[in-house]
């Protein structure tokens, strides 16, 4: 049995992850001043590959990749961080922060029926439903008060294509973690994505970057954004994983896009209407009835009844 004192750590852990995460889009908002898409999320690559290879090679938790699993890594890094990266930083391009968030928190809501068609995994009905209810809050957060859509359709398709891209990534991970540690995959990952990106910002953002002058109102959310969002917040959240297990942990999640609302009010001066903030708490509502794991399942509507098994994702010892 896990010690109280160390669930309450865990929990603590996993929140200033998610406020981290909810401040990512603010940071990311800001920077959008100074630099291009493709620029800040090289930059934030390069700062956060360093942090975590310095970090992981001083304390031993870097593992040696198989050459074998070279190219699955490179696929891995294409859904994440390149696909990933250019959906949300892009869609933030046309999007608010908070909507922007908002859309991400719906990658555990899709990511099930992912799991189903391709890893054979379950979905309950409370989790089906709960995709609805989702689906409901995030058309209340995108209207206006006159229920005309208030975010930008090219917006909205970056940031969808920032969800796709995460759950392809969710499933193709399964078969690598089994092999090496969340932490040797997220370092390899952002290197990997260094490269990735490096030609992309030779050709079409180098000029716009050099005549950016640095500032220390520059650099400030740029290092926020690659040692606290990209690297730390990371380590926090896959220390939840392996105390609460998947499932537990990624209900947390779900306060990232009240971190967002609440500093993006506060920061950038975005306002909501009652209408977009009713629809955030539908949001929230159906992310966390989703993300309950309860034996009755779909099988009179999309899903066929399988024999219970074991999660062993839950393990505590995960």
């Amino acid at each position: 049995m896990i010690k109280s004192n160390k669930i309450i750590y865990t929990y603590l852990a996993l929140i200033v992850a998610m406020f981290f995460w909810g401040l990512s889009f603010i940071w990311s908002k800001i920077l959008l001043d100074f630099y291009n898409p493709i620029t800040i999320v090289f930059l934030r690559l390069i700062i956060s590959s360093i942090f975590l290879i310095t970090i992981g090679l001083t304390f031993k938790k870097l593992q040696r990749i198989n050459k074998n699993d070279i190219l699955n890594l490179l696929l891995l890094s294409f859904f994440q961080p390149f696909l990933y990266f250019v959906g949300e930083t892009f869609g933030l391009k046309y999007v608010s922060s908070t909507t922007a968030s908002v859309l991400i928190a719906t990658i555990p809501l899709f990511a099930p029926i992912a799991a189903y068609y391709f890893l054979k995994e379950k979905l309950s009905l409370l989790n089906f439903i709960g995709i609805l209810i989702s689906i409901g809050g995030i058309l209340l957060v995108l209207v206006k008060e006159d229920f005309k859509i208030s975010a930008s359709p090219i917006g909205m398709i970056f940031m969808f294509l920032a969800v796709t891209s995460a759950i392809a990534y969710s499933v193709l991970v399964v078969k690598t973690a089994n092999k090496y540690n969340v932490y040797t995959i997220i370092t390899f990952q952002n290197f990997i994505g260094i490269f990735l990106f490096l030609p992309f910002f030779l050709y079409f953002d180098l000029q716009h970057f050099m005549s950016v002058k640095l500032s220390f109102e520059l650099v400030k959310p740029l290092i926020y954004l690659s040692v606290f969002a990209s690297s730390l917040a990371f380590m926090l959240f896959t220390y939840g994983i392996q105390v609460l297990g998947i499932t537990k942990a990624n209900t947390i999640a779900n306060i990232i896009p009240v971190f967002t609302a609440v500093f993006a009010y506060f920061l950038l001066d975005e306002k909501l209407s009652p209408l977009n903030i009713f629809g955030i708490a539908i949001v929230i509502s159906g992310l966390f009835l989703s993300q309950l794991n309860k034996k009755l399942h779909l099988k009179n509507i999309i899903i066929p009844f399988r024999k219970e098994k074991p999660d062993k994702n839950e393990s505590p010892n995960e």
